[in-house]
């Protein structure tokens, strides 16, 4: 029986309906008012009208003066891209080790990995802001306020689950591909390049996703480890909120307008790679 079959019985037809309609509401609900309110007057949006009085496209145009948001998806597309990038490989690497060979310490590893999914992010903003606060001392040089200190600082969160993810996908690929490899002569960096890696790209996938949205939401460390030139989109859009509640002139719609931009890259990015995050979620991500 398929999954399809098992949930159309497992709730009644008005009720799956029913259902369906609500939870549509409640996330497309939000979505829709943003848009609205985007294209809308400020003092409407104040009031808290739900039908635009005009449609002001011209909110659109105005958020690139009104803040340095560009600046800010600049910083964000660099920062989360290379997290992404540098996750997904260093995490292929790492779970090709763990799940092919067999060492002391190998489930050590492992338990770790799970046991840093725990930590909260919050209680190592100071040691990380020291740290980097000390390195510079001794080194001379400076890491607050670079890109580099937002970068190794997402690496940090994103390895661990990147890795974990690769590691149960891997474990779904038998190891007799990689004996197949090595009769024909294939050194281990060849059957980890031209065998596992085309065939982990769901994973692969999946694990650089949600490594770029943790380095395209975070809000915590780049305000506290980035300056005007290197902060992120969330950032400039959390700065831009906040304006607007103390005392400036009240920009409504063109706040909406850029909360809107900031999402369009998440939204084409899920639309680009769904087919491999369904493949990765459903054969071996993270099941």
């Amino acid at each position: 029986m398929r999954r399809s079959e098992e949930v159309a019985r497992l709730l009644p037809g008005p009720l799956r309906t029913v259902v369906l309609a609500v939870l549509l509401l409640i996330v497309l609900g939000p979505l829709a008012y943003m848009a609205l309110a985007s294209v809308s007057s400020d003092l409407a949006v104040a009031r808290g009208a739900l039908w635009p009085d005009g449609f002001h496209i011209d909110n659109y145009a105005r958020i690139w003066s009104t803040t340095n948001l560009g600046r800010g998806l600049v910083n964000s597309v660099l920062i989360a891209g290379a997290v992404a990038v540098v996750s997904a490989f260093v995490a292929l690497l790492s779970a090709y080790v763990l799940v092919r060979y067999a060492f002391r310490g190998r489930v050590a590893v492992l338990r770790g990995l799970l046991a840093l999914q725990s930590i909260p992010g919050t209680l190592l903003l100071l040691p990380v802001f020291v740290l980097f606060a000390s390195a510079a001392t001794a080194l001379g040089i400076t890491i607050i306020g670079t890109r580099w200190a937002v970068l190794v600082t997402y690496l940090t969160f994103a390895l661990p689950f990147s890795t974990w993810v690769m590691v149960t996908y891997l474990r779904e690929l038998p190891p007799e591909l990689d004996e197949a490899a090595r009769v024909d002569g294939a050194s281990p960096w060849r059957v980890l390049t031209r065998v596992i890696a085309p065939l982990s790209w769901p994973g692969l996938v999946v694990s650089g996703v949600f490594a770029f949205l943790l380095g395209w939401n975070d809000v915590l460390f780049a305000s506290v480890l980035t300056n005007p030139d290197s902060r992120t989109a969330a950032v400039e859009l959390q700065i831009f909120g906040a304006s607007q509640e103390g005392g400036a002139l009240p920009v409504y719609g063109q706040l909406m307008a850029a909360a809107l931009v900031c999402a369009v890259p998440v939204v084409a990015l899920y639309l680009v790679f769904q087919r491999y995050l369904v493949a990765g979620l459903t054969t071996g991500g993270v099941r």
